[in-house]
């Protein structure tokens, strides 16, 4: 064991690239994704080290070409769910007992090759596999995956750096211990770096993980653990089941050494979960965790102030970047009268310029295309209700599904505050805009904050400041992130840490030390250095 006291490198976000046409990058990853789209990559569980052909297969498919099939992946069934938690259960002994700067070394390393030699296989599986743009994959895969791998062993520094008062004849001090079992992570198609940061969090405090990814996000998820185990990752640390979250979370959750969920996903899906935790709760050696994000109904509030160039701006970005697939896409916005007219018109040109196809074959554009069938149809059907209901359709809302899961940047414009594309989480490239008199500015504050079951992000615009004093304080509890005169999406690890409350999550802040905290069980020891050897206190004479 080594000896001595030691310091992380100070951790700074990730510089993202360009990667502007003729760039010696653009030419890289251009070559990269060429060469992926050729192959066919199977992608195997990964149990204690070794690769499991389950003989269950899916395929990943390109969401903007229905007929490029990117991998061939090993769906794990109820036995390789069980050797993966019997598997993260032997290595947690060892796993734990590794001096931390050890554990810290690994995902350290991990950040560079990601930086480095990886870069361009990550970003080329994000953009293949999840149909992102070259800037969003970039933003996305390699940097906030990097910043999240740097940062968190940072976090977990400063969480052991924490000690108590100690006063004369004793010493006090705190260690951290892993949680007492293993940790569920579950995680989402539409950020890499979110599918990588569940399950490396709690193993940088020393827990083992049974990772299950969305299948619509396996070929990014199988490079990402390829990069780990290139650290130095041991064998059973981290162990990749694909395949049915619902049968992978039974097996799981059923067990008396589950510990922990770390979730990313619907809100249905962690309200399911969290009734099969409580219901075994007695099973278990410990009460477990849950860290959850679930999604969002995420705002813009614009004050009669406003500045209408940047307004039009971050509406644009906010809600269509990445087809509207985040959980922070603006998706309600609250619009003055007075500035409705030039916001109408700079917003639907800007929708209408902004590109779209196949983010495979070209570089250049804007979006791709929504992640697969079922999405597509769930957008379809939730503008022709808007038609149906008189909703104005400012742009878009012409779907195409010849070849890829197209929906084009689409505005609407309601008279209801309270109708469904304005309450409803649809996880797509669909604003709806409710215009309101200027004067009844402070009459939309609770109604932006009751509207809708969550509480994720919003903004708010204003160039009058005590306009945004007012709406901060109204909507204190309407998002866990909230921007002042910017879109509500792009929080970038270390400066906007991320999460929010009521139906969107736990709010336990991604990208932060109150994150690393969860996954972390204190033990509190107080060491005396001559103890008592009189029963009696001086009060009884």
């Amino acid at each position: 064991m080594s000896d001595g006291t030691f310091r992380v490198p100070t951790p700074v976000n990730e510089p993202v690239q360009g990667y502007a046409p003729g760039t010696p990058e653009r030419t890289s990853l251009e070559a990269t994704v060429r060469q992926m789209a050729a192959e066919r990559t199977e992608a195997p569980c990964v149990i204690d080290g070794a690769e499991v052909l389950t003989g269950e297969r899916f395929a990943q498919r390109a969401p903007h070409d229905h007929g490029l099939e990117l991998a061939e992946v090993h769906a794990a069934g109820i036995d390789e769910v069980r050797r993966a938690i019997d598997g993260v259960e032997a290595a947690r002994h060892d796993w734990a007992a590794l001096p931390f700067e050890h554990r810290a070394a690994i995902f350290l390393r991990a950040a560079d090759l990601l930086a480095g030699p990886f870069r361009d296989t990550i970003n080329a599986a994000t953009i293949l596999g999840q149909s992102k743009s070259v800037q969003q994959a970039e933003i996305d895969a390699a940097c906030e995956l990097i910043d999240f791998l740097r940062f968190n062993v940072a976090y977990a520094q400063q969480l052991h750096a924490e000690q108590p008062l100690s006063v004369a004849g004793e010493w006090n001090r705190t260690e951290l211990r892993p949680l007492d079992g293993f940790v569920l992570a579950i995680t989402p198609f539409n950020f890499t770096a979110i599918a990588g940061n569940l399950p490396t969090a709690p193993a940088i405090l020393g827990n083992t993980v049974v990772w299950k990814p969305s299948e619509k996000q396996a070929l990014a998820a199988h490079h990402t653990l390829r990069v780990l185990r290139a650290a130095g990752l041991p064998d059973g640390v981290i162990n990749l089941v694909h395949g049915d979250g619902a049968l992978v979370a039974d097996v799981a959750v059923s067990d008396p050494r589950f510990a922990a969920l770390h979730f990313t996903g619907s809100e249905a899906v962690l309200t399911s979960l969290w009734e099969r935790i409580g219901a075994n709760v007695g099973r278990y050696t410990s009460f477990p965790r849950i860290v959850g994000e679930s999604g969002g109904k995420d705002f813009v509030l614009a004050h009669p102030s406003a500045d209408v160039d940047r307004l039009a701006v971050a509406l644009g970005r906010g809600a269509f970047e990445y087809q509207g697939q985040k959980c922070s896409a603006a998706s309600r916005a609250y619009l003055p009268a007075s500035r409705w007219p030039a916001v109408r018109d700079r917003l639907a040109d800007l929708a209408r310029d902004l590109t779209m196809g196949d983010v495979g074959r070209d570089l250049s554009l804007y979006l791709g295309a929504v992640i697969d069938e079922r999405a597509f149809r769930r957008h379809a059907a939730a503008i022709d209700q808007a038609r149906h209901e008189g909703v104005e359709v400012l742009v878009g809302g012409d779907v195409d599904d010849a070849e890829g899961w197209f929906v084009p940047p689409t505005v609407l414009v309601t008279d209801n505050p309270r109708s469904p594309t304005m309450t409803e989480e649809l996880f797509g490239p669909i604003l709806t805009v409710f215009v309101y008199p200027d004067e009844d500015f402070d009459a939309m504050l609770p109604e932006v904050d009751q509207a809708t079951r969550y509480a994720l992000t919003g903004a708010v615009f204003a160039d009058d400041r005590a306009a945004v004093a007012r709406a901060s304080t109204a909507l204190r509890h309407a998002a866990g992130n909230l921007y002042v005169n910017d879109k509500p999406t792009g929080s970038v690890v270390g400066r906007q840490p991320f999460g929010g409350a009521r139906r969107s999550g736990t709010n336990d802040k991604a990208g932060s030390v109150f994150n690393l905290l969860r996954w972390a069980s204190p033990r509190a020891i107080k060491e005396t250095w001559a103890a008592p050897t009189d029963w009696r206190y001086p009060h009884q004479g």
